[in-house]
């Protein structure tokens, strides 16, 4: 795929346009609509509105290198930019010009050109595999743990002599470690660099494993359960900036999508491997210490092989190391990491103010977090759900019930491999909008997906509920909710990556802070749910919330450049391609006529 790329990527410097500015910030159109037109019109509309406010308006430059700016912004931060967007009322006056090329400072150390080694984006094809498989891996890990003593409640029950619903918090517990952790470690990942946190947080959370299989009551047992979510979430806050640090635009929604299947293969596996274990009447304990292997590999993998990809932290080590060299010469060499705000205040503001300040004021990001969050809610509610359907009702075994979750498993396969086919005309668009196509071309698996989940939904509830009908009909209809649930979070959060593009890691991070919390509290009401109500019932109630969120993506796709131009948070480069590539027809047009 490398021969893909679109020509001005990682272009020799001399051989760009001479607006390129080689600048540690970007500077990005946000244009304002006027009513209800194309994406074409409405970059039209903002580029002639400010021509006739401004004397001299700056010539507009090339868009292939508007758009190579917009991904190496991405590239250089991992999508959590450090400089804030202007204000709202500034936007309109900003407009599309962009500022020329400031002076460059000598001092500051950068790339060794643009196939410097050093830099992630310029790994062979083979090693970038090779890193996000690591890391793949240790998502599994901590997904997987987050699910497998769901199986377990009962015996810990019986153990600890405790309720039902205080059983079930070993689940909860590990969630709302999930709300806490991307709260410190996104801005530790920042601060210095994805290896370490990950070395840290992942040996850590390994050794408090040990607390868990030897936990001698409930309090200590939910305690480390709580602290090991918080430090396991440092993988599910860090791995998307990782994939961005290294895979280039076209290459990256492959890697994506393989990364964001692992998020389900580690929970539905949970409760399968832990099902087959209890049956073969081994002690509740050894399933925490068969995560404690597993941890401990995926720990020792990161710390023997897992490099640091974090490209302003790269260049800080590398201005450090030309000090030491040369402390004399060298002494007035720096790194732009080093003149980032690092106070208490600067690193609350880009880790706590900002993901809320986007969920409040981004409709975009605030529905389909809420979507998102009920169908991750959904997925962890299933491990409650499915003892009721195939044990209560159909007399299956703890470890024939956990066999059921392959039927997820296969389907969220299948839903990575219609992703990865509905953006197989990717390569085509990045052609045809010279680097930057519109993010809601990442919306067709959405679309496909709320369909076939909301019938899914219905299918499992009312052929579940009854032993009269064979269980393997509720079964195959696993298959179609694992598919449903994988398309949906592929497509949607490959839709927030293009939307907010530097500032795609604090959308991510309310996303995963709220559907955290979401999922947390589904393990605590499903069973009183479907035991109430019935399956066929609370499937239905479920089902008819997840029918409301439908038009969700066809509506984002009608409707989506129009809403982002109101948006503080999105560039809308597209916009500004569509613009530039209508004012270029007409003046062809123009210069045939004459």
């Amino acid at each position: 795929m490398a021969n893909l790329d679109p020509p001005f990527h990682n272009a020799d410097p001399e051989s760009r346009p001479t607006t390129v500015v080689d600048s540690s910030r970007s500077s990005f159109t946000y244009c304002e609509p006027s009513g209800s037109k194309s994406e074409a019109d409405i970059g039209v509309t903002c580029i002639s509105s400010l021509a006739q406010e401004s004397e001299e308006v700056a010539q507009p430059p090339v868009i292939s290198d508007i758009a190579r700016r917009g991904e190496e912004e991405l590239e250089r931060y991992g999508g959590n930019d450090v400089h804030d967007p202007p204000p709202h009322d500034h936007l309109e006056r900003l407009g599309s010009t962009i500022p020329g090329p400031p002076e460059k400072d000598a001092n500051m150390v950068g790339w060794d050109g643009p196939n410097d080694p050093d830099n992630p984006q310029n790994w062979s094809v083979a090693y970038k595999w090779f890193v996000t498989a690591v890391v793949i891996l240790m998502t599994v890990n901590v997904t997987f743990c987050s699910s497998a003593p769901a199986s377990a409640a009962s015996a810990i029950m019986k153990d600890f002599h405790v309720t039902k619903e205080v059983s079930y918090l070993t689940t909860t517990t590990f969630l709302l470690g999930y709300v806490i952790g991307p709260f410190f470690w996104g801005s530790g990942g920042e601060l210095v660099g994805r290896r370490p946190v990950f070395v840290f947080t992942m040996s850590i959370y390994t050794i408090l494993f040990l607390g868990q299989a030897l936990a001698p009551n409930i309090q200590t047992l939910e305690v480390t359960r709580f602290l090991g979510g918080f430090f396991a979430v440092a993988p599910l806050t860090n791995c998307g900036g990782l994939i961005a640090d290294i895979w280039p635009a076209i290459q990256r929604g492959t890697a994506t999508s393989i990364f964001t299947t692992m998020l389900f293969i580690g929970p539905v596996t949970g409760p399968l491997v832990s099902g087959f274990m209890l049956q073969a009447h081994v002690s509740w304990r050894w399933i925490f210490w068969v995560m404690m292997i597993f941890a401990g590999v995926c720990t020792v993998n990161i710390i023997v092989f897992l490099p640091e990809t974090y490209a302003p932290v790269i260049l800080l080590k590398k201005a450090k190391k030309l000090r030491r060299e040369d402390p004399i010469g060298a002494k007035e060499i720096y790194a732009e990491h080093e003149k980032q705000d690092w106070s208490a205040k600067g690193i609350i503001h880009r880790t706590i103010f900002r993901p809320f300040l986007m969920l409040a004021m981004e409709p975009i990001l605030t529905l389909i977090t809420f979507y998102i969050s009920i169908v991750y809610g959904l997925l962890y509610g299933l491990f409650q759900a499915f003892p009721i359907v195939f044990i209560d009702h159909h007399g299956f075994s703890i470890d024939h019930d956990g066999l059921i979750f392959i039927g997820v498993g296969i389907g969220t396969t299948l839903g990575s491999v219609i992703n990865w086919r509905t953006s197989a005309h990717y390569p085509e668009l990045m052609v045809k909008w010279r680097g930057s196509p519109p993010p809601e071309e990442r919306l067709y698996s959405a679309m496909l997906g709320s369909v076939i989940l909301s019938i899914s939904i219905f299918w499992f509830g009312w052929t579940g509920n009854y032993s009269s009908i064979p269980w393997y009909v509720a079964g195959i209809s696993t298959v179609f909710i694992g598919m449903g649930i994988s398309l949906i979070f592929m497509s949607f959060l490959s839709y927030l990556v293009d939307t907010y593009l530097m500032y795609s890691s604090s959308a991510f991070a309310a996303n995963t802070i709220v559907r955290s919390a979401v999922a947390a509290a589904f393990p605590l009401f499903t069973v009183q749910m479907f035991t109430n109500l019935g399956v066929n019932w609370a499937c239905t109630l479920i089902g008819c919330i997840t029918l409301v969120f439908i038009p969700c993506p066809f509506l984002f796709y009608k409707y989506g450049p129009q809403i982002r131009t109101h948006s503080r948070f999105a560039p809308c480069l597209d916009l500004q391609i569509a613009a530039e590539i209508k004012q270029e027809a007409i003046e062809k047009s123009r210069h045939q006529s004459a």
